[in-house]
């Protein structure tokens, strides 16, 4: 059975693409920092072998034992899907910033967490899915990493922006392997009671990308009740 690893599930987002993988027959690896957030998920997905594997992303080295440990557990991953969200002991240590108050300070930490912990991710899954020929690995973030200009979180956007740009090269990079990379970008106010912004909506999208493999920069924008104006990535 194909597996499907979820690095910094959460109870939204992490949730219901774990939920619309295992439907498609997907094996789940559920990582992130928190055990018992983990295990909420896990029991609420039916009918495939899921684990749990507790890591930090701005820990690579254990990043990298958690994905290992995934794979030695469920088999081979198949697919990578890459979403952190900064806790709030973070963001009191680097809160967001405007473009005036961004320093190298304020920006390091979420460089850590999105764009090194990405490339960490990717490069231990990636060798691998190179040798079989097949894989899958999506980079999401929110709608400042692309079409969005929100000053208030200038430190995050440039971070994000990074990903992107990891993304697109990756995939470019990858033309002819079998393996494909995509972005995501999602400007929602995720879970939120807007029809265009339930996390099952979004995540039948990170279906289709895996399934048609047509889109190196998706673009997912709620306009079920009009235009969004602020993505709510952080809140998963």
């Amino acid at each position: 059975m194909s597996v499907i690893a979820i690095v910094g599930a959460g109870s939204l987002m992490g949730r219901a693409i774990a939920r619309r993988f295992a439907a498609g027959g997907f094996d789940v690896a559920l990582i992130a920092r928190n055990p018992g957030a983990l295990k909420s998920i896990a029991d609420d997905i039916p009918d495939v072998r899921t684990g749990i594997f507790p890591a930090d992303i701005t820990d690579r080295k254990a990043l990298s034992q958690a994905l290992s440990e995934a794979e030695e557990s469920l088999g081979p991953i198949e697919v990578l899907e890459f979403s952190p969200t900064p806790r709030p002991a973070d963001l009191a240590v680097s809160p967001f910033t405007d473009a005036i108050g961004t320093t190298v300070e304020t920006l390091a930490p979420h460089v850590e967490l999105h764009l090194y912990g990405s490339v960490a991710a990717v490069q231990q899954v990636l060798p691998g899915m190179i040798e079989r020929g097949a894989g899958t690995v999506l980079l999401t973030a929110g709608a400042v990493s692309s079409r969005m200009v929100v000053p208030g979180i200038t430190n995050v956007s440039i971070a994000v922006s990074a990903l992107r740009s990891y993304a697109l090269n990756l995939n470019a990079g990858l033309a002819g392997t079998g393996v494909y990379a995509a972005h995501v970008s999602i400007a929602a106010n995720i879970g939120q009671g807007r029809p265009g912004s339930e996390p099952d909506a979004i995540a039948e999208e990170y279906w289709k990308l895996h399934v048609a493999r047509d889109q190196a920069d998706f673009y997912y924008e709620d306009l079920s009740d009009g235009p969004v104006t602020l993505s709510d990535r952080y809140s998963d």
